[in-house]
């Protein structure tokens, strides 16, 4: 923790709009992580649904796998957001941008600790490096995951070692690209003989949509907006 600690400081006495980011995320993420989905509460979670005019259709048949995914926020003067290309021969997402994370094992002492062993795996990054901040919204996805979105700060000096056989390239995008609502397309298309509706945050190629453009968009929508 001490080169990440000097590095933070070294980082952090710029100013601008890390420290920005770094106050509000102080006071606006939550401490705690979202309690587990509850059918009762569908309306007012987010997830896939949240952009569907029929939202009630779309109500889980089976009780949602648990999964967490690490939002890694790098401690730049000008804070980034790496995010992951998933391989694409994987049978769940292939070729899609996405946060490092997946299920919660019975082995994780918590969400956490699920993204941050999830965060190894993938991309070999170092959990040393990072200082988790607190939580987004719980995510509810169409694929039957309740997703938790660990919010933490990495610190710049971080290296990489993909998993090719989870992840094909790794990546950073700039905080207030992600943090602009002008970026946040709405589009929709037919999946299963329904009509979806979803962000899109196109990034020079990367198409950045789904559950991962849903969980920025709430991050604007807690810390920003």
């Amino acid at each position: 923790m001490r080169a990440f600690d000097e590095a933070f400081s070294e980082t952090n006495s710029a100013g601008g709009s890390l420290a920005d980011f770094l106050r509000r995320a102080g006071e606006r993420l939550s401490p705690t992580p979202p309690p587990f989905y509850s059918e009762g509460d569908f309306l007012a979670l987010n997830g896939d649904h949240a952009l569907q005019p029929e939202k009630v259709s779309l109500i889980p048949q089976e009780r949602p796998r648990h999964a967490a995914v690490l939002v890694p926020v790098i401690a730049r003067p000008e804070p980034t957001i790496l995010l992951t290309l998933r391989s694409s021969h994987l049978s769940q997402h292939a070729g899609q941008v996405a946060f490092p994370g997946g299920r919660v094992d019975p082995g994780d002492k918590d969400e956490i600790d699920a993204a941050l062993r999830e965060a190894r795996e993938e991309v070999g990054l170092d959990s040393a490096r990072v200082r988790p901040l607190g939580f987004l919204d719980g995510y509810l996805s169409g694929t039957g995951f309740w997703i938790v979105p660990v919010v933490a700060l990495v610190d710049p000096a971080y290296t990489l070692t993909l998993n090719p056989a989870e992840v094909e390239e790794a990546f950073e995008v700039p905080l207030g690209f992600l943090m602009s609502p002008r970026n946040h397309e709405r589009q929709s298309r037919e999946w299963k003989g329904t009509l979806r509706h979803y962000y899109v945050m196109p990034f020079e190629g990367h198409n950045i949509w789904g559950a991962t453009a849903g969980m920025l968009r709430n991050l604007y929508e807690k810390v920003y907006a």
